[in-house]
């Protein structure tokens, strides 16, 4: 059984430590970029994505004006969350941000060593934001009979 979650349930797993699908529209009519992407969130805030300023995820969105992030939970009982809305800012990268990004998805030692790794003298890295102003969610573990 499908079942909607509650405004507060859908932020609260979009919040969560999901790779997200960035989907944007791109080049001639009925053309989309899809792509896997880390992001954040927080409930109530932006979601937030980085890219290489130069990346065709940056010109998708920047073209485009607006993007959608869907993030799933891939084992039973499945759910997911997709929202779509209008970029609000393009921001320079603060190193701060990327690192917690990393740490987000890596832990301490992994997102440490992964920006270490990859540095960004040339600050080729932006920051695109997003303002949720479209929502759709579904739980299928909501709705089931406990055993």
């Amino acid at each position: 059984m499908w079942v909607l979650m509650s405004a507060a349930e859908r932020e609260e797993f979009l919040a969560g430590v999901h790779v997200g699908v960035l989907s944007a529209a791109t080049g001639p009519a009925g053309r989309t970029l899809a792509v896997p992407v880390w992001y954040s969130y927080q409930p109530g805030g932006l979601v937030t994505v980085l890219t290489g300023r130069r990346s065709r995820k940056a010109a998708a969105m920047r073209a485009a004006g607006r993007f959608s992030l869907c993030v799933q939970d891939d084992s039973p009982p499945y759910r997911y969350v997709s929202v779509e809305g209008s970029v609000v800012s393009e921001d320079e990268l603060d190193p701060a941000e990327r690192l917690a990004m990393a740490r987000r998805y890596l832990g301490a030692a992994g997102g440490d060593r992964y920006v270490t790794d990859n540095p960004d003298p040339g600050r080729e890295n932006v920051a695109f934001r997003m303002r949720p102003e479209r929502w759709l969610s579904q739980d299928q573990g909501k709705g089931r009979p406990a055993r």
